[in-house]
């Protein structure tokens, strides 16, 4: 049985990261910003015959990051592992997207992360190794119209990972991996920021959020510099790095079509300054490949 800390649990990957480390009898240490959230999650982790602790946190506040690895280490003693899913998007032309959304974005995404990693390392020299989990995202490697809040923040954390990564080599026992979705079935899409007119969804091909767990889960078990998770990531890629002036001629009207509902939206921040009250899932009904 492993301590594992999971970010972002509230909803989507993290959450359902949590749910499957509860199936194989883990004790998990929940992180979010909303509580009630958070305890509706941890019920159904000890459902499964998991053990749960509610430690809620913004990870863009260091402190308060801290605070959650001090409870956890009072509570339950060693943390194994940890695993940052926490992440939040806006869309919007660059300069469309307010300064203060734009920025807390990457708060959440990159501090958050920067965050996480440095109190999960020090966990780690204090209690001789573990290991961390970063979500990354295609769009880490790539750019995309309208996205701009997030593929910055991604690149940021593709770029943390592997520098953690490198200097990690001298120090035995602590293992980081990058996990890298393409879209995923989850609600972010829809509590999302947007300034553009319209809501919007997971570019396909869309994976369901299970296969990503079973990445996350891999990646604890044995842990790998990266892991892609999408079957267009690599075609995606290769056009962005080898075919730059194809790329972008494409990337804009099939981003448009791929990425953006018919549905009018007013502008809102969505769930990026404060946590939307209502209902957390790990899925939102978007349809994914059939057995993914």
């Amino acid at each position: 049985m492993s301590v594992v800390l999971v970010t972002g649990a509230s909803s989507g990957i993290g959450r359902a990261v949590a749910l499957a480390l509860a199936d194989r009898g883990d004790t998990v240490v929940l992180t979010a910003r909303s509580y009630d959230a958070l305890a509706e999650v941890a019920g159904q982790c000890e459902e499964r015959g998991g053990q749960a602790l509610v430690a809620p946190a913004d990870v863009g506040s260091r402190e308060a990051v801290e605070s959650a690895f001090e409870l956890a280490a009072a509570e339950v003693g060693r943390i194994d592992a940890v695993v940052n899913a926490a992440a939040v998007l806006a869309y919007g032309r660059f300069e469309d997207v307010p300064a203060e959304v734009f920025d807390r974005v990457h708060r959440t995404n990159v501090i958050g992360a920067a965050n996480v990693a440095r109190a999960a390392l020090d966990h780690f020299d204090e209690h001789g190794g573990g290991s961390l989990v970063l979500l990354g995202s295609v769009v880490g490697k790539i750019s995309v119209p309208m996205m701009s809040t997030y593929v910055s923040s991604k690149w940021a954390v593709h770029g943390l990972a592997r520098t953690l990564q490198l200097e990690a080599r001298r120090t035995p026992g602590v293992h980081v991996t990058l996990v890298s979705p393409g879209g995923v079935d989850t609600p972010i899409y829809r509590l999302a920021g947007s300034y553009t007119g319209h809501a919007h969804r997971p570019p396909p091909p869309v994976d369901s959020p299970e296969k990503v767990v079973a990445a996350v889960l891999e990646a604890l078990e044995k842990p790998r510099r990266e892991s892609s998770v999408g079957l267009a990531n690599g075609v995606m890629v290769a056009g962005f790095r080898l075919l730059p002036a194809v790329f972008d001629l494409l990337v804009g009207p099939l981003a448009a079509i791929a990425t953006t509902s018919r549905a009018e939206r007013a502008p809102s921040a969505g769930n990026v300054l404060e946590p939307e009250p209502g209902e957390r899932s790990v899925r939102d009904g978007w349809w994914t490949l059939p057995g993914r």
